[in-house]
């Protein structure tokens, strides 16, 4: 009988995982996708991956959750241990709208070194109205390489303006989809801002998801406190699709 219960319990398990999807980084997992779920659902979810021995082995566990549902479940997951970090929204961008843009010069780790890279998106996460990231730089590397596999180097690109690096941006196409172009990281290091140069980038970025991604169309998300970026979308026509509140738990790790 025992080893029936258990069977049933690893049924319910596998069956919540699979109506949600999981990204996993450099020790952070990250909950996506669970509008699917009932309020009943999202704690037993979050239950089981406070067990899961996979979860673990990572420091931080997030879970994205839509403000009806939060609105449900938020005391609750509270005490499981998880705190309300930020609420973001999500747009989407019909990329065969997208014109050609080459307002600067893009660089990618074919052509630059790892150090510069990292040196140029460090500048450009100062200041961020995001809510601040819990890796270090070389952390958030792994985290590109493990999250986008070999064909990272793809997708870190510098951007340049007369020989001088101005910021970065990081296309790509989101794993296990096809024509789903996401943009890991886009900024401007704090000496370029404010000069009308962010929705040109962002274009750019945008115009080489469709020319050398193949993707059809783009999906982005920032902090609801990051007006700014929010204006960028709506200068690309980006559509709002979703308002999530973000809750994360300090598993432990290493």
């Amino acid at each position: 009988m025992r080893s029936t219960q258990g069977g049933i319990v690893v049924l319910k398990k596998e069956r919540l995982y699979e109506k949600v999807k999981f990204v996993e980084g450099e020790n952070f997992v990250t909950v996506e996708d669970t509008h699917q779920l009932s309020s009943d659902e999202v704690l037993m979810l979050a239950e089981e991956l406070v067990k899961d021995e996979r979860i673990q082995k990572v420091d931080h566990l997030t879970i994205l959750l839509e403000d009806s549902l939060a609105a449900q479940v938020g005391n609750r997951l509270e005490n499981l241990q998880f705190k309300l970090r930020d609420q973001s929204v999500f747009v989407r961008c019909d990329l065969q709208q997208v014109e050609p843009e080459e307002a600067f010069v893009l660089k990618s780790l074919h052509e630059v070194s790892s150090e510069q890279f990292k040196n140029i998106w460090g500048k450009a996460m100062e200041g961020s109205l995001n809510a601040a990231s819990y890796l270090d730089m070389d952390e958030q590397m792994k985290s590109v390489e493990k999250e986008l596999g070999p064909s990272y180097k793809d997708s870190c690109c510098i951007a340049f303006e007369q020989g001088k690096p101005i910021g970065v941006v990081m296309p790509h196409i989101e794993p296990g989809t096809e024509g789903e172009g996401r943009i890991f990281y886009f900024g401007l290091i704090p000496e370029e801002r404010g000069k009308g140069k962010s929705s040109a980038l962002y274009r750019q970025g945008l115009f080489l998801l469709k020319k050398k991604f193949g993707a059809f169309y783009s999906i982005g998300a920032t902090s609801v406190k990051n007006v700014p970026m929010q204006k960028v979308f709506e200068n690309n026509q980006c559509t709002i699709i979703d308002r999530v509140k973000v809750y994360s738990r300090k598993i432990g790790g290493k």
